[in-house]
């Protein structure tokens, strides 16, 4: 794939990346702050959603030899310690790398410094990365996945946990169905319960 077709299909891929999460109110900070908070699951359900329909791609793809598997190194450390900064991150900026634009393009000016602050952190980093690297790659496992851990083909196992993967969202939809995780308003605020009756709209003088 040249240049060009790489920037153009990532154009695409991004556009409807971020059509999609602005649909699902993904990107608003409420909905975020409340995964963090474990008030709201609806970012959770939404990812999920996303893994179990990328499985069912990727097994279509790789099962037909259409696309081949190019997983990066096991890094448990950095894995671990680099999620913990990331998580603190996005629970303190009420955004992530991914939902910051839809912010942006949502009208939320705060967001640009969040962007700002993002792009500082990775320019740290590529500085820093040399000397981290010896704490980076401990306990590295190299590329280790699960399909080969177990013996098994990688289509059968992600079926397996695309399947799974859907149970659990029917079972979390049964419990709390996702139109009281959005809100009456679609803002991604929880409504209000019995014990806090709504807010009454305060008329224009």
């Amino acid at each position: 794939m040249s240049i060009l077709n790489a920037v153009i299909l990532g154009l695409v891929m991004g556009a409807a990346f971020g059509f999609l999460l602005e649909k699902a109110r993904v990107f608003e900070p409420a909905v975020i702050l409340g995964q963090f908070q474990l008030r709201s699951f609806l970012m959770l359900r939404v990812f999920l959603a996303a893994v179990a329909a990328g499985l069912v791609v990727l097994a279509v793809l790789v099962g037909f030899g259409w696309a081949s598997l190019s997983p990066k190194a096991t890094l448990p450390v950095a894995d671990l310690l680099g999620g913990l900064v990331l998580g603190v991150g996005i629970a303190l900026a009420g955004a992530c790398p991914g939902t910051v634009m839809a912010q942006i393009g949502a009208g939320y000016r705060d967001a640009w410094m969040t962007l700002a602050g993002g792009l500082a952190g990775a320019l740290a980093f590529t500085y820093a990365e040399p000397s981290l690297r010896p704490y980076i790659d401990a306990a590295g496992q190299g590329k280790l996945t699960l399909d080969k851990v177990l013996g098994l083909s990688f289509p059968l196992l992600a079926l397996g946990f695309a399947v799974l993967l859907a149970a659990t969202l029917w079972g979390m939809e049964r419990w709390r169905p996702w139109r009281t995780e959005l809100g009456t308003e679609a803002d991604g605020l929880l409504p209000p319960t019995a014990s806090q009756p709504p807010a009454r709209a305060v008329p224009a003088e």
